[in-house]
């Protein structure tokens, strides 16, 4: 009988299963959050929005209007955390709620002008600050990045709330 591993500690993983490329993986994009949110914030003090908010933003531009509970759904987040994360976001102006056009019973929450222009402001200053550093990069690195693109975003589509159970 093998040891359990303590908290935090990772299983052995079986030969050829993939860990150390998934490990990597994830440290490169846990690295990637953190450093490109950092440098925003360094490089555009007014850039304040929490990222739940952010995420937020970003799922009502896809979809919207959209009921906090299919939000908190698509964003495997519990009902409450996004019911005050929109009381927030009204109070700021950036979302607004109104009657579920489908439901008249029901209201759903749509992206403010205030909102899409945030969200629009946010998107240009990451942009910008990526593309400074791919711009710092020799070119096979930016061309090693462009081939991957593809692949991560099969990923993201991967794990992502409309991707299969099981996976």
């Amino acid at each position: 009988m093998s040891p359990q591993p303590r908290p935090g500690q990772a299983h052995d993983a079986p030969a050829g299963s993939g860990e150390p490329d998934a490990r990597q993986l994830t440290e490169a994009v846990t690295r990637l959050r953190r450093s490109l949110r950092a440098s925003i914030r360094t490089d555009y003090p007014w850039e304040s929005l929490p990222m739940a908010q952010v995420e937020l933003l970003q799922a009502l531009a896809e979809h919207s209007p959209a009921r906090v509970g299919d939000l908190a759904t698509r964003q495997r987040l519990a009902f409450s955390t996004v019911s005050g994360l929109v009381t927030q976001m009204i109070n700021t102006g950036l979302v607004a709620r109104a009657t579920d056009p489908k439901d008249r019973r029901a209201s759903a929450v749509t992206l403010t002008d205030t909102g899409r222009h945030q969200l629009a402001a946010w998107n240009a200053a990451h942009e910008q600050r990526l593309s400074s550093a791919l711009q710092a990069l020799p070119d096979e690195d930016r061309a090693a990045i462009r081939a991957a693109l593809p692949a991560l975003l099969r990923i993201a589509d991967l794990l992502g709330p409309d991707a299969p159970e099981g996976r």
